[in-house]
Formats: C-alpha cells, structure tokens, sequence
C-alpha cells in the first residue's frame, strides 16, 4: 500500500472494552477517540471485518485539508489490540503511515502530550502487539499518566480510575490530545508537534 495523500486515516484509540475499564488511566485512548467520534457527529457501531467499534467520517477543515476518517475502539482486551487493528487497516486500505495509535503513556508526567512516528513500544502491551502485527511505522499520540506512586506495581496503576486531582484536568486533557489528532491529520506530524509536544 502507498502512502497516498488522499488515503484515509485510521485512528484508533487504544483500550480495554466494558463498563468496569471505562474511567481507567488505559482507557485514555477510548475517551480521545470518543470525543473525536462527538466532534464529527458519529456513533460507533460494530465493524463488520475487525472485532472493533468504528466511525467513520470526515475530519479537518473544508478543503484540501479535510480527511476521511476511521475512527476505532478494538474490543479484544489491549493487549491484542493487533488483530483488530491490522484487519481495519487492511479493510479499509490505510497505509500504515496513516495509523495513529493514541494511548497511556507511563513515562510522560500527567496531561502532557507527545506525538511520533514510529519507535519501540516502551512496555505497553497494545503497542507491542500493534507493532508485531503490523511493525513500527505508525503514528502514536502518547497521553501521559505519569508512574504509579510509591510501590504500586504498574498493572494495578494503569487499571485504576484516574484520582479525583487528575480528574478535575481530565476534560481539558482529553480535548487537548483530541485536537493534538486532528492537527496530525490535518497538517502533518511536524505542525502537531511543534504545537502540541509539551
């Protein structure tokens, strides 16, 4: 597949599915691209090729710079997030260049955003699986979580809520890193860096 300027993008937020992981520090992926799916005025709805939810739209301002859209929640567990996500690329015929990936970062200090192409998975199980389905070469907008304090192991840190401090910020975070997307698709990964990586 070519890297074609006028291909769709796939951005998939990365998660767990069901209610009991809706409020979790993981789920920050689910709730970027759920507010992107409010923004263009689309419900999810279960893909018919991927075991995923999906939107499917228009993105970005009239013109040249305005983009069609997947937008998807896989719904195998973050971990095998792969699977799911290289049957829409393939379904939908997105180059890999055009995948974004938005997800938790532990390494990141709480609500600061940074956006790459490519590189390794730092950990994070849906990345690594992404990565070993469909190797390296996408976007990734990394939402930062910051570490678990003192001796909380990681596993418990990422699948707890997030605190009631960090949620008094939730809102304009997750709206900030929904606008970090659509800057990327709109205008490229160099202008969504430079306004956004903090």
């Amino acid at each position: 597949m070519t890297d074609d300027a006028n291909a769709p993008w796939l951005i998939v937020g990365l998660g767990n599915p069901g209610p009991e992981y809706a409020g979790n520090r993981h789920n920050v992926g689910f709730m970027v691209v759920d507010l992107l799916a409010e923004r263009i005025g689309g419900k999810f709805k279960r893909a018919q090729k991927a075991q995923a939810q999906v939107v499917e739209g228009r993105m970005g301002p009239p013109g040249p710079a305005n983009r069609r859209v997947v937008l998807a929640k896989p719904q195998s567990f973050m971990n095998l997030s792969g699977g799911p996500v290289t049957a829409l690329r393939d379904f939908y015929k997105v180059p890999t260049a055009h995948v974004v990936a938005v997800h938790d970062e532990l390494d990141i200090d709480y609500a600061v955003l940074r956006l790459k192409l490519g590189g390794g998975d730092n950990g994070h199980n849906g990345l690594k699986s992404m990565t070993k389905a469909m190797g390296p070469d996408y976007h990734r907008v990394r939402v930062g979580i910051g570490r678990p304090p003192g001796r909380m192991q990681v596993a418990d840190f990422v699948l707890k809520d997030f605190s009631s401090t960090e949620r008094k910020e939730l809102d304009w975070f997750v709206d900030r890193a929904a606008d970090a997307v659509e800057c990327l698709v709109a205008e490229g990964l160099e202008r969504a860096q430079s306004a956004y990586n903090s």
